[in-house]
């Protein structure tokens, strides 16, 4: 039987534990629905034993023994139905738990497809995403993001959007540092919430919600009603099956039947706001009891954990989990005969109206706050789950220089090949560009992906694809995909200028002194003849020059090299090249050189596909 996983740590490699985790959790899963099929057939048993003993007993007139008999079934009942509910869940938490691992080894193999790819979060015109592909199919979002909810997924989003300050980023890995060990823990808190519907429902439109005036507000003498008319109504149902005269009974349902017409919009809205919320409610109380048990050693996750403590002795997840109940009691209304008793004899909805309004007092207007610390939890596992995933990744030291970026055997984080090539790297200071040139398919529009991804990451507060890695807070900035867009009547060239035009501006805003922008252009002004695109990609590198911004050019463009020696001391030439094999084929090394690229292989690459140049 394999090692428990509560009881593992990263002694393994990440692939040996989550194949040694799937079998254990499947093995679980197997003998819970064994459990599970057990229970049901004795329930079964339970209840045919119960039906004939009681038939057997009335037959021979010994009523009290078959009514004794038929209560100390169901009392058994009861209890077979908690303990098949109790194993019924923990066959589908240990199922979920298999489920997650398989989702690891997945990413941890690039296969990625399955995933949610962000799309809600990807804006064209935003200065890197849609580059260096941090949304969409095969994405950064993909490869991290575990968050269990929509608000989680929201503060990962988020994270990856904006460059965060130094004091965030530190905190972050601090916290991450603590939970990546405990991949069982890290499982545990998305297992818990993955047993309640995910939707796509934002608590903070419930917590908006909650702001707006109570419904008894106002109405004090609705109070009194709703312990009278149930007792009259009962009361009057008991008179009439006594023969007592039915006026008790109709006084008291046409009360009843009356406020439930008048505030019938309000109780629809009250059911909207509390069933819609109620799974994530649920989702997040499971999920804060099982932080809020535990005594963390990191100050960021013992911030979190102050934050969850509401008052003296009373938590979030306790709250939470009364306010779960409360909203549980308008999933009545979804049988409609039901509904129609409990409110018709009980004024059930607004029973549960008031006792949601209290607990709206005790909270005193903090659920935002428990929310979003929550989410905050959420998007560290996310930072959490990917550390533990690569341990071989490193933790990005953040520079005081301005704009350093300095990587040892720098990796794509979206390439999973394991031959995949890693290149050193460094470029520090204000007004620096390292020109790349290279051949067509030699590396260098990846090269660039590489660096801004890796800085996306560092920035989050994430692990970065290298041996080591050091960066300045920046402002990423890229221009590598820009399409022409037929609604708009603008070319391919036109808006690679308008995107050329937002740098010059992003680096001249008051913003750039204290966050600088680096910047990854490719193959710049390509929509143009040869002679316009040098000097239009030389004055470009000549205005940033003066600005607060730093960063890389790939180019085709051999003269664009003499920038060197304009601007000695600023500009530095790398490059990346092929290789012609002696049986004619082509071989790239993918490796960063130092100086211009002097061998390119258009030509012999249209002679590999049939194109026979004169």
């Amino acid at each position: 039987m394999p090692v428990s996983p509560a009881t593992r740590t990263l002694s393994v490699s990440p692939a040996e534990l989550f194949q040694e985790n799937l079998a254990h959790y499947t093995e679980r899963e197997a003998y819970f629905a064994g459990r599970h099929r057990l229970v049901a057939l004795v329930r079964l048993l339970v209840f045919g034993g119960a039906a004939v003993g009681a038939w057997l007993l009335f037959s021979n007139g010994q009523v009290m023994a078959g009514f004794g008999l038929l209560f100390a079934a169901y009392l058994v009942f009861l209890g077979l139905v908690r303990w098949h509910t109790t194993v019924g869940y923990q066959r589908e938490h240990h199922r979920l738990l298999a489920q997650l691992n398989r989702d690891e080894q997945l990413r941890l193999g690039g296969k990625l497809t399955s995933f949610d790819p962000g799309l809600r979060y990807l804006d064209t015109q935003h200065p890197y995403a849609a580059d260096l592909d941090v949304f969409g199919s095969h994405s950064l979002f993909q490869l991290l993001n575990r968050s269990t909810s929509r608000l989680g997924q929201d503060w990962l989003a988020g994270w990856l959007l904006a460059p965060s300050p130094a004091a965030a980023v530190r905190e972050r890995q601090q916290a991450t540092a603590e939970l990546a060990p405990d991949v069982a823990w890290q499982q545990e808190w998305q297992a818990r919430a993955w047993h309640y519907a995910r939707q796509e429902s934002d608590p903070r439109q419930f917590a908006a919600w909650l702001q707006l005036p109570d419904f008894f507000a106002g109405k004090s003498w609705l109070l009194p009603l709703l312990v009278v008319l149930p007792l009259l109504t009962v009361g009057g149902l008991v008179a009439l099956l006594n023969d007592y005269g039915p006026w008790y009974l109709f006084g008291g349902l046409l009360l009843t039947t009356f406020l439930n017409s008048r505030f019938k919009e309000q109780r629809a809205a009250y059911y909207q706001q509390a069933t819609a919320m109620r799974d994530a409610l649920r989702a997040a109380h499971d999920q804060l009891a099982l932080f809020e048990q535990r005594d963390w050693q990191d100050a960021g996750l013992r911030r979190l954990h102050r934050t969850l403590q509401v008052a003296e002795g009373v938590t979030a997840s306790q709250l939470l989990g009364w306010l779960a109940r409360i909203a549980g009691w308008f999933s009545l209304r979804q049988n409609p005969a039901v509904a129609g008793t409990v409110n018709g004899l009980l004024l059930w909805d607004l029973w549960g109206m008031w006792q949601l309004e209290r607990w709206k007092r005790r909270l005193g207007g903090k659920l935002e706050p428990l929310l979003e610390a929550a989410a905050e939890l959420d998007a560290l596992v996310s930072l959490a789950a990917f550390r533990a995933a690569n341990p071989t990744y490193a933790e990005p030291g953040l520079s005081p220089e301005a704009l350093e970026v300095s990587a040892e055997a720098l990796g794509h984080p979206l390439i999973f090949d394991h031959q995949r090539i890693t290149n050193d790297f460094r470029l520090s200071g204000l007004g620096q560009t390292a020109v790349i040139t290279g051949s067509n398919m030699a590396g260098k529009s990846t090269f660039l992906r590489t660096v801004g991804l890796n800085m996306v990451l560092a920035q989050a507060g994430a692990v970065v694809a290298a041996h080591s890695f050091r960066c300045s807070p920046a402002q990423v900035y890229t221009a590598m995909r820009t399409n022409d867009n037929l609604a708009e009547n603008t070319s391919s060239f036109y808006a690679e200028l308008k995107r050329l035009r937002l740098l010059l501006d992003l680096a001249e805003a008051p913003e750039a002194a204290q966050l600088p922008v680096f910047y990854l252009l490719d193959e710049i002004l390509k929509g143009t003849n040869s002679q316009d695109r040098h000097r239009g990609a030389r004055a470009l590198v000549h205005q940033l020059h003066k600005r607060p911004a730093s960063g890389l050019i790939s180019t085709h463009d051999l003269e664009l090299a003499a920038l060197e020696q304009e601007l000695p001391g600023t500009v530095s030439n790398f490059s990346f090249n092929s290789f012609l094999e002696p049986d004619g084929t082509l071989r790239f090394d993918y490796h960063l050189t130092p100086g211009v690229c002097r061998a390119f292989n258009a030509s012999q690459l249209m002679r590999l596909m049939g194109i026979m140049l004169e």
